[in-house]
């Protein structure tokens, strides 16, 4: 397996939808496991970039609960991936690491096999786990933007993003069983009626690209100049775009205003329900 970085990522339902997370916590409870001395928990994790508001949005909605809402500074996030799916020791290793004492909490990625394992632990470097190597948080977005992994504002900007378009569907961050929540009669409705036009893909630019890379919201076209949608965001060459879903399999560009067009391919995880592709 290789650790990488520390980071923080954040999961927002989008447009209609106020904040979400994804349904999967460290325990299949989604609660830190309770202790005589200690009250039931969750722990969410989230973009640092929004942790104020989230902190504030969560304190808005506990009503008279004796709710307590608080960081944990104390806590690293970290990404474990194996070096190949599926391959030879990893379940061995994250078992070896499960039975390690002190406060750590190992849960499997829940979006996504292909993103290996989520670990909270006090403790920093590559001693969390034998045969680790530490890796650093770009080479952890190049994964995911590869896998086509929405994480954070960058890629689910609040009051534009869908949950459906997003694909948090398939990442186990939507429930059609449970109760009332904030914009579950668009959701729903779109789901059951399975037309779902404009899908987050994940893509792979060719070409020089311009200096300061691709700026969100810069729209994809077609061979014959038809809008097919737009660019999300990414690093480097690799990143995600809102498409259509019957124009992605012909040839799309972006233009640019240093290098002319930039060629653009498109590609379905392995990972998504085989009714899609």
């Amino acid at each position: 397996m290789r650790i990488l970085g520390s980071f923080e990522g954040m999961w927002p339902a989008g447009r209609g939808c106020g904040l979400g997370w994804f349904s999967s916590s460290p325990w299949g409870s989604g609660r830190v496991p309770e202790h005589p001395d200690q009250a039931p928990a969750f722990l969410l994790e989230c973009d640092s970039s929004v942790l104020g508001a989230l902190q504030r949005h969560l304190v808005l909605h506990k009503i008279r609960r004796q709710v307590t809402v608080e960081p944990c500074p104390e806590l690293c996030v970290w990404a474990l991936l194996p070096c190949s799916p599926g391959s030879p020791g990893e379940a061995g290793r994250a078992a070896q690491l499960q039975e390690q004492e002190g406060a750590t909490i190992l849960t499997r990625d829940p979006r996504t096999a292909s993103m290996g394992w989520r670990l909270l632990a006090q403790d920093e470097g590559p001693t969390l786990i034998s045969g680790g190597r530490l890796g650093d948080l770009q080479e952890y977005h190049r994964h995911r933007y590869l896998q086509g992994v929405p994480e954070g504002v960058r890629d689910l900007p609040p009051g534009v993003a869908l949950p459906l378009e997003s694909n948090l569907a398939f990442m186990n961050g939507i429930s059609f069983t449970k109760g009332c929540y904030i914009g579950q009669e668009l959701t729903a409705r779109t789901h059951h009626m399975g037309v779902i036009r404009k899908r987050l893909f994940p893509v792979q630019l060719l070409g020089p690209l311009p200096a300061g890379g691709i700026a969100p919201g810069t729209i994809v076209f077609t061979e014959s100049g038809q809008a097919a949608g737009k660019y999300r965001a990414g690093q480097g060459d690799v990143g995600l775009a809102l498409l259509q879903s019957e124009k992605i399999k012909g040839p799309l560009h972006i233009r640019t205003a240093e290098s002319g067009q930039v060629a653009l391919t498109v590609s379905v995880p392995d990972w998504w329900p085989t009714t899609i592709k």
